[in-house]
């Protein structure tokens, strides 16, 4: 079964509605976007079992450039968390559940980055992704790009599910 058969999750936040606008607080303020670089409130259900952790990303297919732009990547949640408060994504991960692992994001620090498209660029889809996995720790570390996460997630995808987030400037 490729990871793109695996079930269903159900995905929502308080933040934004899926297909809808990043609100401010969802735009990067470091990247001058007139934001704060607050990650979404974010809850998931439907898990199948099995289920030992989550992991969740936010990617813009749409930025310029090769191979998109990696926004948040989240490890190792554990199988009993099924929300993130909004800012849980600060640099540094203290509002993280113990245990899991931020990695990089491609404006180069641990932590979420807000919606920051090049002024004039069109419409980007921030598309949040949250994975059930088999595997309690993926065994990856924070230097870890999470460009080449796809590959070491597919084996351990039990289910997914996305809500996407849309900005222009």
């Amino acid at each position: 079964m490729s990871p793109h058969d695996s079930p269903s999750l159900s995905v929502s936040s308080e933040s934004f509605h899926d297909g809808q606008t990043l609100p401010p607080a969802q735009r990067s303020g470091k990247m001058r976007a007139g934001g704060k670089d607050e990650s979404p409130q974010l809850s998931w259900s439907g898990a199948p079992g099995g289920t030992m952790a989550y992991a969740v990303t936010m990617f813009d297919p749409d930025a310029p450039g090769r191979g998109g732009f990696w926004h948040w990547a989240v490890l190792d949640l554990p199988a009993g968390v099924t929300s993130l408060p909004a800012g849980a994504g600060a640099e540094g991960g203290g509002q993280l559940p113990a245990g899991a692992l931020q990695l990089k994001n491609d404006g180069g620090f641990h932590g979420y980055l807000g919606a920051a498209p090049p002024p004039g660029h069109g419409p980007h889809r921030y598309v949040v992704t949250v994975y059930a996995l088999d595997v309690e720790h993926l065994g990856l570390d924070a230097g870890f790009s999470p460009a080449k996460l796809e590959p070491k997630l597919a084996p351990h995808v039990l289910g997914r599910g996305t809500i996407t987030g849309i900005f222009e400037r």
